[in-house]
């Protein structure tokens, strides 16, 4: 059994191993040896924005590998200046960019220019916030895998973000509580704020969606204090949301933008964008993020593939269209299903928040109706605890019909049933 020989061989790494186990997938489908189907509401681990074995990606891939794959780091190629232009192109502030592999490496990269640009090393990130696991980034999760590690990097604080749902403190404005945050923020650090990491949407902390406004009266508290806004988009960059980038409906431009995820559609390939005024002092400053896979030409070309397609096949307006097909149907389960509270998100990136009932908590329920859809073929959920604990985050591939749609949410509909008889 290939369960048996995993857990022989593989490293745990924070979570159990699912049962179904592919051989293949294509579009939205998974299929296991056995020509079981499994329909993907996760886009893999939130990538696939083009769904599996794209057939241009696959191209794209053979094509590059035989021609440029990896490259000294100091070499530039034609991949990798094409797709600087062009993510420009979409965001003509961040003028600047470099690629990386990962989310992670890329909010790495994001902090430690914010620290050699300001001269700062004091970072403030949300309470709910997932950024990585290596060193600068970890230290900027505070939703998960703080235990057990010893001491984290110094100088990392953490303010809440808006509930909506669960308001901290109920008459209490978003405005009110982000003032009061910072005023907290002043008291408790030594003067060397450098900079505010954050997603627009808190994916991994239960798709929280900051309300419009939230944005730019959180880059006017950093500007205030000499600090750049970095906003992580490994999740909700490239159309997922109905823009191309999620802060773009806030019309509030980062100092600082990561993507990851979905830029390489599922290829390691991440981003770190920022402006010319930024990149001109960390020049000065001499900013050293030299890596073995910065700027390798294949991702790139991945990538500016990903980006054609986005566009040329218009799935940002797809993302809008099909995500309020989404949410409608939604929040039809949530007529339909008393355990369900609360329907949120943005796009082809929904939450499910759940409640307690019959004596169940909303972590328990979330996490048995995880199963369950497994069960019935669907795959509907990563996050199945910590601070997020209760919420299903649903987002499947921005290629997904409709008839997947109504499909995926009568499998879901059959698993919460499931669950709550």
């Amino acid at each position: 059994m290939i369960h048996e020989r995993a857990n022989r061989h593989l490293l745990h790494y924070g979570c159990d191993f699912a049962r179904f186990v592919p051989v293949r997938a294509e579009g939205c489908w998974l299929y296991d040896a056995g020509g079981n189907k499994m329909l993907d509401f996760t886009s893999g681990q939130m990538s696939s924005i083009l769904g599996h074995s794209h057939p241009e990606i696959h191209a794209t891939v053979k094509q590059a590998s035989g021609t440029l794959d990896h490259l000294f780091s100091a070499m530039i190629s034609e991949p990798v200046v094409a797709l600087a232009e062009q993510l420009s192109a979409e965001q003509p502030e961040l003028s600047k960019t470099m690629f990386l592999s990962t989310g992670g490496e890329a909010n790495e990269c994001a902090i430690k220019l914010a620290k050699t640009v300001t001269g700062k090393w004091e970072i403030v990130t949300f309470t709910k916030s997932y950024h990585g696991v290596t060193a600068g980034s970890a230290a900027a999760t505070f939703k998960v895998g703080r235990q057990g590690v010893g001491p984290l990097a110094p100088g990392y604080y953490a303010i809440p973000a808006p509930n909506a749902f669960k308001p901290r403190f109920a008459g209490v404005s978003w405005k009110q509580e982000l003032d009061d945050a910072f005023e907290q923020i002043d008291a408790q650090c030594t003067g060397n704020l450098a900079a505010f990491i954050g997603e627009p949407i808190l994916s991994s902390g239960g798709v929280i969606d900051l309300p419009e406004g939230y944005l730019a009266a959180l880059k006017e508290h950093c500007e205030r204090r000499g600090m750049l806004l970095i906003l992580d988009e490994a999740q909700t960059g490239l159309g997922r949301t109905g823009t191309m980038f999620a802060f773009q409906r806030d019309g509030v431009v980062p100092d600082i933008l990561t993507l990851s995820k979905t830029l390489g559609a599922g290829m390691a390939l991440s981003a770190v964008m920022t402006t010319d005024r930024v990149a001109k002092v960390a020049d000065e400053r001499n900013f050293f993020f030299y890596t073995t896979h910065v700027n390798d030409p294949l991702p790139a070309a991945v990538g500016l593939k990903v980006l054609e397609i986005v566009k040329r096949d218009k799935l940002i307006e797809r993302a809008r269209v099909a995500g309020d097909k989404l949410a409608q149907g939604l929040l039809r389960l949530k007529q339909r299903h008393a355990c369900i509270g609360d329907v949120r998100g943005r796009g082809l990136l929904r939450g499910l928040e759940f409640t307690a009932v019959g004596g169940r908590d909303a972590t328990g329920i979330s996490n048995a109706v995880t199963e369950a859809s497994l069960d019935v073929g669907l795959a509907a959920n990563i996050v199945r605890s910590g601070t997020s604990g209760g919420t299903m985050r649903i987002a499947p591939p921005l290629i997904v019909t409709d008839e997947e749609l109504d499909e995926g949410l009568s499998l879901l509909d059959k698993a919460i049933t499931r669950v709550v008889a």
